[in-house]
């Protein structure tokens, strides 16, 4: 791991965090060395909440990841350059129930010096360390709209959490 990135400042980043998560979209990743999934995610955001720098991320019960985000303490958020694009839509079409996504997208599984699972391939790694959870309830859309998003009423979960590193792809 010391050889693949070099940790820095997040509040050093100059990525857009729009382009960065709509638009580059991101993977999710919880669990172990020895048993983690990993979820391509399009929703989530960057910031500053009870004085601490946090990323919130979105997880439908349905999903593989869920149950690995339940049990872990830790996530991480990888973002990749254009060319792990196949990658990325594998990770977001196929459940890691049925598929072996690692085998299937070539991805690399690694560690972050505080032990959680990242990939190798990644130009940028958030670990960070859970503080909060809280379930999407329907009946505080102010918009009615926004229940469009939710044909199954299976409503995300979201988790907030604490931005324990930042690490950058090492310079070639």
């Amino acid at each position: 791991m010391t050889n693949l990135f070099t940790e820095i400042d997040v509040e050093s980043l100059e990525d857009n965090p729009f382009k960065l998560i709509g638009k580059e979209w991101m993977l999710i990743t919880a669990g172990s060395r020895e048993s983690f999934n990993t979820m391509t995610a399009s929703w989530g955001g960057l910031g500053v909440l009870w004085n601490k720098r946090v990323a919130f991320i979105f997880i439908r019960p349905t999903r593989h990841t869920y149950l690995f985000a339940e049990k872990s303490k830790t996530f991480t958020l990888c973002f990749f350059d254009e060319k792990h694009r196949e990658a990325l839509n594998i990770c977001g079409t196929c459940s890691g129930r049925d598929v072996d996504k690692i085998r299937m997208t070539g991805l690399t599984p690694a560690e972050t010096p505080g032990g959680s699972i990242c990939f190798a391939e990644a130009r940028m790694v958030l670990e960070c360390h859970k503080l909060y959870f809280s379930d999407i309830d329907p009946a505080q859309f102010i918009n009615p709209d926004i229940d469009r998003n939710y044909p199954a009423k299976d409503y995300h979960r979201m988790h907030i959490g604490e931005i324990m590193r930042c690490l950058v792809k090492q310079s070639s």
